[in-house]
């Protein structure tokens, strides 16, 4: 078993400040090992009909539970999921529950009750950086072009046939079940399309005529694909209307193994390295914060800075991503801070040894590698 300690240590840290947790994440992301690495829990699997026959009376299961944390895995499968974690939160706050599900809380129709302030989320992400340890032999290239499910860094090849199953299951328990879409072509080509385009600007008109429906099709299947964490839409940061582009998001796809998949790669080119890098920077980003902290701007000159950290009351952190930062021109921060002044630069790149800053005129820029991430 892959021990994801930074993720049980943030579990553990979650349960300080409320008793449940929603582990959200993709089908087969790794929440069950996770789960069952955290001590002294009783774990229970929702899609068992005895569990889901124990758990019609909730205020009896949770009497006679034997551990005071407990695992809810794939708790969407009840009948009433939303009550049951309605009951613990309210009436037995000496538990601590994890509750998990392939989606997000509020993306299933069973959830009627958003357990506002009675819940903490935690997405888990496909593999990042603090994982690298509980993968023996993990090197940074396999990560990027294999992706990030454990199974897959588990195995010594890339196998394409984990990714169309992987696919068939999504559509089956993930769509299927939970969402009114009847167009399986269409959707999955849209799926394989913005993989394709990860990183880009989105516009939806773009999508509709090679998946044959309308726009505002295109941006229900993005919804969609947002709720259920496969999608993540940037927005831009502005604050002059007149010089940036306030519009158009920017949308990743949320593994990298995919576009390898979709492309036939059969191993990771140059040219693919630095779109491939800042994907898993991204996924580090969101393994730490929020994803409406994280933006990234572009102005109508077409100067584009990669990452916009904005933190409530905090002044913007731009961060442009590098494969090697013997790449980085300053050109487009130095654009960025002629509007936005306050603020500090990063440039993260692999080839960083040691943080160091270097100064162009006034602009002080960071140089750091994925591991110091945390100074950020």
């Amino acid at each position: 078993m892959n021990k994801r300690q930074f993720w049980i240590d943030q579990i553990e840290s979650l349960w300080l400040e409320k008793n449940i947790i929603w582990l959200k994440g993709v089908r087969r992301s790794g929440k069950t090992t996770v789960c069952k690495s955290l001590k002294n829990v009783e774990y229970f699997d929702c899609e068992l009909p005895r569990v889901r026959l124990l758990l019609e009376d909730p205020e009896v299961f949770f009497q006679n539970t034997q551990s005071n944390r407990i695992i809810l895995d794939e708790i969407h499968r009840l009948k009433n999921p939303s009550e049951v974690l309605k009951i613990a939160a309210d009436h037995f706050s000496n538990l601590k529950i994890i509750a998990t599900g392939s989606s997000t809380l509020g993306a299933h129709k069973k959830f009627k009750d958003s357990l506002t302030d009675r819940k903490r989320e935690l997405w888990l992400t496909p593999i990042n950086f603090k994982d690298f340890k509980a993968f023996d032999h993990l090197e940074l290239e396999d990560r990027l072009f294999k992706g990030g499910f454990p199974a897959v860094c588990n195995q010594s090849k890339f196998d394409e046939n984990y990714f169309s199953d992987w696919i068939d299951s999504y559509w089956a328990k993930d769509i299927q079940e939970q969402f009114s879409i009847r167009k399986r072509d269409s959707f999955i080509k849209f799926f394989e399309l913005l993989c394709l385009q990860s990183g880009g600007m989105f516009e939806a008109k773009s999508f509709s005529s090679p998946c044959a429906v309308s726009h505002n099709t295109i941006n229900s299947f993005l919804d969609v694909l947002e709720l259920t964490c496969i999608a993540i839409k940037l927005r831009p940061f502005f604050k002059n209307k007149s010089k940036e582009i306030i519009s158009a998001p920017k949308v990743y796809f949320f593994d990298t193994g995919f576009i390898s998949y979709f492309s036939g790669a059969q191993k990771m080119i140059p040219e693919q390295s630095g779109n491939f890098f800042e994907h898993f920077v991204l996924n580090e980003f969101i393994s730490q914060l929020k994803v409406s902290e994280i933006y990234y701007w572009r102005d109508k000159a077409q100067h584009e800075v990669d990452f916009i950290i904005k933190k409530r009351g905090k002044s913007p952190v731009a961060v442009e991503v590098k494969y090697s930062y013997k790449n980085f021109d300053v050109k487009n921060i130095k654009r960025f801070r002629k509007i936005h002044t306050e603020g500090l630069n990063y440039v993260v790149s692999q080839d960083v040894v040691k943080p160091f800053t270097k100064k162009y005129d006034e602009t002080e820029v960071r140089f750091i590698n994925v591991s110091n991430l945390d100074q950020i």
